[in-house]
């Protein structure tokens, strides 16, 4: 008799697990310290706990709407406008159950079967696969290190007849580099020329270390009817396992991405979005959490750089990125975050790894900083004698 497990689908059953699921649990039998997967050791902020309390006795228990709780989807709205600029509707958003499923609905949502879609690599590693289980074509435009910049060029050599969408991801993740203006515009004309969706994945939009206010592509002229905004509060507020986030995009095409939501996790915790909305209306709390994780970014980019290890220019996101060579270090990325969890007691995320098609650079792994000082401080010491012992 067949194995029933073979008889499972090949596309699953011959996958194996995200990196960082693989890190993480090297970390976790190694009993190393864990900067690969991106989440905060400490806890969300006081005042969003309390608030989660007082839902959590005081708010119902059961199904609230699908596309989400009304005080959650005028809240988010409000904080755009507060913090961006934008003037969006509530009728605009959909909750979903982390960022995730919201790439996931919006995925669905646009993606028919036969569609390309752009995709730029280093990439979040859930993009390619959502879009061929849509039934599409990922294609990717690589990006070349140590700027990552868009290139005109290579990005409409990329477009086709059949292609349907692009996804951006700003703030990049594992770069932790930032689309300039000039990207944005330039984005949104190829965008408006091909009569393309595009889907931005920017849920590190609030954790920026430039002093600089973040700017949305669905904020480029044309691009408001066209353009799906994605958004995370775990991110926000450093609640990762809150898994709150939501789709903004024009009321009518939010209507649709929401009937996509409603056959994935259809709604999300009705305590969690109610406290999420207390925290976006709380003022100060969002900029409280980013300056948190500037102290400790601090932290690890000096410590790192006292110890000669090479650093790419980054401006957001919980991550560092460190050129091995230029570190005094031949391993290949794979083979040095093998080697730093089990040797040195240290995790990390070869940047190879989120990337597909030829050309990934071997030579870059990504270390997450939001992580408490002590425990960055380690690390930084385990990395460093490991390297000057081997």
């Amino acid at each position: 008799m067949t194995d029933p497990a073979r008889r499972l689908s090949p596309v699953y059953r011959d996958m194996p697990l995200t990196i960082f699921e693989h890190m993480s649990g090297l970390a976790r039998q190694s009993g190393a310290i864990n900067l690969g997967q991106g989440f905060p050791d400490e806890a969300p902020p006081p005042a969003l706990l309390a608030a989660l309390a007082r839902a959590s006795a005081e708010k119902s228990h059961q199904y609230p709407p699908m596309a989400g709780l009304a005080e959650l989807r005028r809240a988010v709205a409000a904080f755009y406008a507060r913090t961006q600029g934008l003037d969006l509707s509530p009728d605009s958003v959909i909750v979903t159950s982390g960022a995730t499923e919201a790439v996931a609905s919006a995925i669905l949502g646009v993606v028919a079967p036969g569609d390309e879609v752009i995709l730029f690599a280093p990439a979040y590693d859930a993009y390619a696969p959502l879009v061929r289980r849509a039934g599409g074509v990922p294609v990717f435009v690589p990006l070349a290190a140590p700027h990552w910049r868009y290139d005109r060029v290579g990005i409409a050599a990329a477009i086709t007849p059949r292609t349907r969408a692009v996804i951006v991801n700003d703030p990049l993740n594992p770069t932790g580099t930032v689309a300039s203006a000039t990207d944005l515009s330039m984005l949104a004309e190829l965008c408006l020329a091909h009569d393309l969706i595009a889907i931005c994945d920017e849920v590190w939009e609030n954790v920026r270390f430039d002093g600089l206010r973040h700017a949305s592509l669905l904020a480029q002229p044309g691009m408001a009817d066209r353009t799906i905004k994605i958004g995370s509060a775990g991110k926000i507020f450093g609640a990762t396992g809150w898994k709150v986030g939501w789709m903004i995009a024009a009321p009518a095409m939010a209507a649709v991405l929401g009937r996509a939501h409603q056959f994935l996790t259809f709604t999300t915790p009705p305590m969690l979005q109610w406290a999420v909305a207390e925290g976006l209306a709380t003022p100060g709390l969002a900029q409280a959490c980013t300056a948190r994780w500037a102290q400790t970014r601090g932290v690890l980019l000096e410590g790192l750089a006292r110890e000669g290890f090479a650093l790419l220019d980054s401006a957001a996101t919980w991550f560092t990125c460190i050129d091995l060579p230029a570190s005094g270090i031949t391993l290949d990325d794979r083979s040095f975050c093998e080697s730093a969890v089990h040797e040195a007691g240290v995790a990390s995320i070869p940047l190879s790894a989120l990337w597909e098609g030829e050309g990934a650079p071997t030579t870059i792994v990504r270390l997450c900083h939001c992580k408490p000082e002590a425990m960055l401080a380690d690390a930084v010491v385990r990395l460093a004698r490991w390297r000057d012992d081997r």
